[in-house]
C-alpha cells in the first residue's frame, strides 16, 4: 500500500499543496466508492494509515431508542439499543456501533468515481492555495506568458496560476499572441466558483507608478515619492514627484542619464509619452507646471468650489487644452482641481461682464449711482451681504467715502435684505415651503424657490435627491459636486435624530 502514499506525495509536490489534503481526498474517494457498493444510505468511512498506506473501511451506526417513521432513510445509519447491546454490552444511546468491512475491491465504476473525487478535491485545494498566494499581492507587477487570447481578452500563465487581462485593461492598439511575454499590474483578486480570478491591468495609473519604482532606485528607496499619476493609456501620462532630499532633483532622477529610465517605462507602455512634473503644495504653481508645455499668464483660485481659472495667451490656448482636451484633462486628474482654460481676451471680457453685473446689483439694491457702485466693486465687494457685514469704519476708509456715506450704505443694504427676506418668506408660504428647508446652509433663496417650483418643498424631498440631481435642478454652475453632496447630507441628518441634534448645535 506504500504506492498510495507515493502517489499522494507526487500529487502534493506537483500541485504545491499539503500532502494531508491529498490523503483526505483519497479517503473521501474510497468512502464514496464504498457507499456505491454497500448502499448510499449507509454511513461508510475510510481511513488510510499515514505510515503504511493501509486502507480500512468501516460502517458506522448510531444507537437509538426507536426509528423515526418520518425519516426512514436514516434507518441504515441507525441501530436500536437492544440489538446494539448484543454487540457491545455497555453501549449507550447516541454512541456508534462500528463494523469493520472487508477490503474494497475497486470495480471500474467505483475506481472512476474515486478518481473524480480525488481530482475535484485536489483542484479545490489548488484553487485555495492560489487564492491565498495572490490575495495579498494586489498592487504588484507580475510577469507571465500569454496562454490564450479570446476576443481580445488575454489569459496569462503566471507560473502556478493564471491571470486575466481583459480587453479594456490592455493598452489601445496592443495585440498579443500565444507565447508573448507580458508584464501587468494586479488590481484585483477574487474568489469565484470557477477558482480564484486574478485580474491584471496595463492601463491602471499605479502600473505606471510601479514601473518607475522598478526603474528608479531613488523611488524604491523612498528618497523620491510619487505623489500623483494621471494617464490617457497608450497616449500620454503625467506623473508628479517630490524629493525628500534637497540635493536630489526628482525630475532628473526619473528621467535618468540621457533619458534612459523614462525611456524604459515608455518602451513598456508602447510609446506612451510621459511628462514628469515636480510636486508642490502651492496649487497654482503645481497646475502651471502640470499644464506644461503651455505657458500660463495668470491663475485664479476659488477654494470654495475647488476650481482654478487659468489664463493663457491666445496662441497658447490649443496647446494648453491639448488634443481632444487631453492636456487639461490630465492636469485636472493630477491636481484634483477643476481647471478652466481661457485666453487673455476671454478673461478680460469675463471680468468686464462681472464688473457690470456687480455694479448693476449695487445700483439697483442700494439705489446709488454708478460711481459708488464701481468703487464697491473695485474694493472687492461681490454682494449686498458683504456691505452689511462690513463695519462703518472699514467702509469709510474707501476713497471718496466718509462715515455718513458708509452708515447710509449699511442702512440701505440692511433695508434691502430685510425687504428681500420678507418677500422670500411670503413666497415660501404661498408655495408651501417647509421652514426647515430654508435653514439649510448652502442653499440660497433663489435656489430654494427654484426647487419649490419643481416640487422640492421639504427636507425629506431634498434628502431623497442625489447630488447630481440637485445640481441639475438649480443649475450645475450654482453648486459644485461636493457642495451639493454636503447639502443633501445636511437634509438627511433629520432622518437620524442624533445627527440632526449635532447639526443644530454645530
Amino acid at each position: 500500500m506504500q504506492e498510495l502514499l507515493q502517489v499522494a506525495d507526487a500529487v502534493a509536490r506537483e500541485k504545491s499543496i499539503d500532502r494531508e489534503i491529498v490523503i483526505v481526498a483519497m479517503e473521501e474517494a474510497i468512502q464514496k466508492a464504498g457507499r456505491s457498493k454497500y448502499g448510499y444510505d449507509h454511513d461508510i468511512r475510510a481511513t488510510i494509515d499515514r505510515k503504511t498506506g493501509e486502507i480500512e473501511l468501516f460502517r458506522y451506526r448510531e444507537v437509538v431508542e426507536a426509528f423515526n417513521p418520518e425519516m426512514p432513510e436514516l434507518e441504515a445509519k441507525q441501530i436500536l439499543l437492544k440489538p446494539a447491546k448484543k454487540i457491545k454490552s455497555d453501549v449507550q444511546l447516541g454512541e456508534f456501533i462500528v463494523d469493520k468491512l472487508p477490503p474494497l475491491d475497486f470495480g471500474r465504476i467505483a475506481a472512476q468515481t474515486a478518481k473524480q473525487v480525488i481530482f475535484q478535491k485536489v483542484r479545490d485545494a489548488e484553487r485555495d492555495r492560489q487564492f491565498e498566494e495572490y490575495k495579498d499581492r494586489t498592487g504588484e507587477i507580475v510577469s507571465g506568458v500569454v496562454k490564450r487570447v479570446e476576443y481580445g481578452n488575454v489569459t496569462v500563465d503566471l507560473g502556478r496560476s493564471e491571470g486575466y487581462l481583459r480587453r479594456q485593461d490592455a493598452l489601445p492598439r496592443e495585440h498579443f499572441k500565444n507565447g508573448d511575454r507580458v508584464r501587468a499590474y494586479i488590481y484585483d483578486v477574487r474568489r469565484e466558483p470557477r477558482g480564484p480570478q486574478i485580474f491584471l491591468s496595463r492601463v491602471h495609473p499605479d502600473f505606471l507608478a510601479k514601473l518607475f519604482r522598478q526603474e528608479v532606485p531613488e523611488i524604491y528607496d523612498g528618497v523620491i515619492e510619487i505623489k500623483a499619476v494621471a494617464r490617457d493609456p497608450g497616449s500620454r501620462a503625467k506623473i508628479a514627484v517630490i524629493s525628500r532630499d534637497g540635493g536630489i532633483d526628482p525630475v532628473g532622477a526619473c528621467v535618468g542619464m540621457r533619458g534612459s529610465r523614462v525611456q524604459a517605462v515608455v518602451g513598456e507602455l508602447q510609446g506612451e509619452k510621459i511628462d514628469i512634473i515636480p510636486w508642490t503644495n502651492d496649487v497654482a504653481t503645481f497646475v502651471v507646471n502640470a499644464l506644461a508645455p503651455a505657458e500660463v499668464t495668470k491663475v485664479v483660485l476659488d477654494e470654495d468650489s475647488h476650481r482654478l481659472d487659468v489664463v493663457v495667451p491666445d496662441e497658447q490656448l490649443s496647446l494648453a487644452i491639448g488634443r481632444r482636451g487631453q492636456n487639461v484633462r490630465l492636469a485636472t486628474q493630477l491636481s484634483g482641481w477643476n481647471i478652466d482654460i481661457m485666453t487673455e481676451a476671454e478673461e478680460t471680457e469675463r471680468r468686464q461682464n462681472e464688473f457690470k453685473t456687480r455694479s448693476a446689483l449695487f445700483i439697483a439694491g442700494l439705489d446709488v449711482d454708478e460711481v459708488i457702485a464701481h468703487l464697491l466693486v473695485v474694493e472687492g465687494f461681490t454682494s449686498i451681504e458683504d456691505v452689511v457685514e462690513t463695519s462703518v469704519d472699514e467702509l469709510a476708509r474707501i476713497q471718496g467715502f466718509d462715515s455718513d456715506v458708509a452708515a447710509e450704505l449699511k442702512n440701505r443694504a440692511a433695508s434691502y435684505l430685510d425687504a428681500k427676506r420678507a418677500e422670500f418668506d411670503k413666497k415660501c408660504k404661498e408655495l408651501g415651503i417647509s421652514p426647515d428647508l430654508a435653514n439649510i446652509r448652502g442653499l440660497s433663496q433663489e435656489m430654494i424657490l427654484q426647487l419649490a417650483e419643481k416640487g422640492i418643498k421639504t427636507l425629506n424631498d431634498l434628502g431623497d435627491l442625489a447630488g447630481d440631481e440637485l445640481r441639475e435642478l438649480v443649475g450645475e454652475s450654482a453648486l459644485t459636486e461636493s457642495q451639493a453632496n454636503s447639502i443633501i447630507m445636511a437634509a438627511r441628518a433629520s432622518w437620524f435624530p442624533e445627527e440632526a441634534n449635532q447639526a443644530a448645535s454645530g
